[in-house]
This record gives structure tokens, C-alpha cells and sequence, in this order.
């Protein structure tokens, strides 16, 4: 079914938001956010990960009592600065700051300072790739060169990203110092891509770039700001995605730039749209289904052409020197290895039900293949028969998607659910600002 951005929809989010003023939902969401810190710093297996929640769970704690402080205050004063929508952003900032980017730069500092398991390997793989390409041309090892390493380390031999991730690993490839950390460069990716998307959705006029209220309509725009908070906590502070950030990171960028793509789709800029989403997926093959879903919205707006020349036109010319270089390397990196026929197994083995049947039953890989192409089929089948017509309608599509593959992939992570997650909450500022802005498709533009 195709999402409308229709006053009911609308006025049901702002509903959900507005609970005490929107601090009811934030008070519960640093709360939450503690207790998983805590309980990651006392029970998890990966030491990145306890030293996460050590640090973390300090900064929710905080996030929390300040919460709790803005309600009581609302319930005296509700016109109070300190309960307003530019409050909740600052506290939204700072909570950032303390339980993404200070545990970032602590691990970063400490791995430099030669403290071992201070960072995930993607971070090593990221690093290692980007030393490659500075040296061969190409950040992917060979087949033979990753058989010729021991044991122990042909995992970390194997790089199964899009070239353009070897990028973050460049800086490695000048100095080994605590800055030149991988996850240092995706925190500052992350950071600007994210704040293009927030100015891109910015309820109000153009040249207005304020959080305070102004004349006339002052509420309208803080509840789509409201909205657009929402999205914002959904890719920064759940812990899913502050934990991902500090201790890998490598996804980060990658939903930003797809947050960005949808957030100019809601705008009209179609080929920027495209733009944004071939980025993301020269950096990572999770965002090529966000590509297509975003071609077919620019179906619906005659401009599918122009979403498309970025959307695939950006992970082409990503490839081709990769594949220029050494064919084979590209084709055991981000094929052979993720589909399974790698020399070593993927560690990708969180417990869904792909997985679980893959290994449970009778001809299990099978299975979970065949229910993946059924989901697959089905998707595609929605997209040609209803292709979405806002970018609301687009995000949603594309995070059941993701979830659906998630959770029937073989070999996958728990830490992807941030892709669906943040999506699923990015939508009602889409729709807030599509029914603002949103243009018709004679009037989309560049």
C-alpha cells in the first residue's frame, strides 16, 4: 500500500511525538538506551563492545535525568525554553557526543596507545583495504594471497565491501596514529552527510535555519521539526547505531548518505537523489536495494533516468578500477566470500530465522534462499505493480525490505536492523515535508 502524507497520517506521528511534549518518548528511549549500555558492559563477549557500555551507559544515565527534569519542568511551565523542540535537539546532540563519538575517540586514543581489542575488524579490513589501494590499486587481495596467509588471518584477508569503502582506510595508509582510525572518518562522514539531510528537510522557508519559534507558523514548524528529531535519534543515539559507530562504524555512512537520497527525493531533487544513493552504494552493497526502490519513485516522477545515472552510474565507476586491476580479486572479495564459496566462512551468524534454518534443517541453505528470492520476487512484483510516489512511501518500502532480507539471509547481523530501524523512523519527517514541499513531476528538478 502506498504511504500518503494525508492530515490523518500525519496527525497520528505528531500524536506519538507530542506525548508530554515529546520528552515522554525521549525520557523512555535514554532510558532504554541505559540499560542496554549496561548491560552490554557486564555481559558482552566483544571487549569494543564493553568498553562501549562502559562509557555509554554513563552518558544515557545523564540523557535520562535531564529528560526527567524537562518533564517535571513542562508539568509547572510548558512554555519553558528548557522543554521546548530546541531543547530536545541539544540534549539529542550531546547525548550523541557522549555515548557515540567520546567512546569513538577513547577507543580510538587507546588502540593507538597500543591497548589491544579496541576495535572491531571491519576496522582492521577498512584500514588494511586502503593501505591496498594506495600501494596496488586495488583494496581487494587475491584468492592465492589470501590462502597464502595463516590461518587466523585470512578472514581479515577478505575485504566484502564496494571499493569506495577503502577510502575511509586511506589516512592508515599515511600515519598510524589515533585520527587516522577508520572509524574517526566515518564519524565525520556521518556527521556532515547527516547534517545535509537535516537542512534538506528543514520545515519552513530556505534561508530560515533556526530552532526557536518564530511569527505565524511557529507550532507547524516545530512539530515537523519534532518529526525530523525523531528520525534523527533513530540514526544517532539508539544504541544499535552509537554502538555501530564507536566500535565499527562502517555502516554509518552509508545509511546517512541513503537518508540523504530519500531526504532530496522529498525535495524533488531527483538526481541528487541518485547521486546520494550511488555513494552509499560505492561504499556497500546493502544500499543497492535502497537504489532501485528510489529508481522506480523517480518513475512515477519522470525522472527515473536521472536517479538512475547516479544510483548506478556512481558504483559502476567505483568498480571499474578495481576491476581493471585485478578481476579475479574483485570477483572473490565481494561475490564469492558473501555468497559463502570464500576460503573462510563469514563470522555473520546472528540467530535469525535464515540463519536458524540454514542450519537447523534438512537442505537449510536452500530453503532460505528460496524464501529470500520469494521475498525478493515479491518486493519487485509491488514496486512494478504500485511504485511508490512519495519518499515516505519509498523509505518504508525500503525498510521492509531490508528487514525481510535481514531476517532470511543465511549469514547476517544484528547490527543491520539499524538500516530498517532508522528508515521506518525517518518516514513521517518525509511525509511531513512532502506534503510541504514535495513537488509534482513536472516541477522536479535537478
Amino acid at each position: 500500500m502506498t504511504v500518503a502524507a494525508t492530515p490523518d497520517s500525519r496527525n497520528r506521528w505528531q500524536r506519538l511525538d507530542r506525548a508530554g511534549g515529546g520528552l515522554g518518548p525521549d525520557l523512555v528511549l535514554y532510558a532504554g538506551s541505559a540499560a542496554f549500555a549496561a548491560v552490554t558492559a557486564a555481559v558482552s563477549t566483544l571487549p569494543p563492545h564493553r568498553a562501549w557500555g562502559a562509557v555509554a551507559a554513563v552518558g544515557y544515565l545523564v540523557a535520562t535525568l535531564v529528560a526527567a527534569t524537562q518533564l517535571l519542568v513542562r508539568r509547572r511551565r510548558a512554555d519553558a525554553r528548557l522543554v521546548g523542540t530546541p531543547a530536545r535537539w541539544a540534549v539529542t546532540l550531546l547525548t550523541w557526543a557522549g555515548t557515540a563519538l567520546l567512546p569513538l575517540l577513547l577507543q580510538s586514543a587507546q588502540r593507538a596507545a597500543g591497548h589491544a581489542h579496541r576495535a572491531q575488524e571491519e576496522v582492521l579490513v577498512v584500514e588494511d583495504s586502503g593501505i591496498r589501494l594506495a600501494d596496488h590499486g586495488t583494496p581487494y587481495l587475491t584468492r592465492d594471497a589470501i590462502a597464502a596467509l595463516p590461518a587466523d588471518e585470512r578472514l581479515l584477508g577478505y575485504t566484502p565491501y564496494q571499493p569506495g569503502m577503502a577510502l575511509f582506510g586511506l589516512p592508515r595508509a599515511v600515519v598510524d596514529t589515533w585520527w587516522t582510525d577508520a572509524r574517526v572518518w566515518f564519524a565525520v562522514a556521518t556527521a556532515i552527510v547527516l547534517a545535509l539531510a537535516v537542512r534538506t528537510l528543514w520545515p519552513g522557508p530556505a534561508t530560515s535555519w533556526t530552532l526557536w519559534p518564530g511569527p505565524a507558523t511557529s507550532t507547524d514548524r516545530h512539530q515537523d521539526s519534532s518529526l525530523l528529531l525523531r528520525g534523527v535519534q533513530a540514526a544517532t543515539v539508539l544504541p544499535i547505531c552509537a554502538l555501530t559507530l564507536a566500535t565499527g562504524g562502517d555502516d554509518l555512512p552509508v545509511l546517512a548518505l541513503c537518508l540523504l537520497a530519500l531526504a532530496l527525493a522529498a525535495t524533488g531533487r531527483a538526481g541528487l537523489a541518485g547521486v546520494a544513493v550511488g555513494l552509499a552504494g560505492a561504499l556497500k552493497l546493502l544500499a543497492w536495494p535502497i537504489a532501485v526502490v528510489l529508481i522506480f519513485w523517480g518513475l512515477t516522477r519522470r525522472a527515473g533516468g536521472r536517479v538512475a545515472a547516479g544510483a548506478l552510474g556512481l558504483p559502476a565507476l567505483a568498480l571499474l578500477p578495481a576491476l581493471l586491476v585485478d578481476r579475479d580479486a574483485l570477483v572473490e572479495n565481494v561475490l564469492r566470500f558473501p555468497l559463502g564459496q570464500g576460503l573462510v566462512t563469514s563470522p555473520a551468524q546472528s540467530p535469525f530465522p535464515g540463519h536458524l534454518i540454514a542450519t537447523t534443517l534438512p537442505a537449510g541453505r536452500a530453503v532460505a534462499a528460496a524464501l529470500l528470492v520469494a521475498a525478493g520476487v515479491a518486493i519487485a512484483v509491488r514496486l512494478v505493480r504500485r511504485p511508490p510516489r512519495t519518499a515516505a512511501a519509498t523509505a518504508l518500502i525500503c525498510g521492509y525490505g531490508l528487514l525481510a532480507a535481514i531476517v532470511l539471509m543465511p549469514s547476517t547481523r544484528f547490527g543491520y536492523l539499524l538500516y530498517p530501524l532508522a528508515l521506518a523512523a525517518w518516514a513521517p519527517a518525509l511525509a511531513a515535508t512532502s506534503s510541504a514541499k514535495e513537488p509534482t513531476p513536472a516541477e522536479v528538478r535537478a
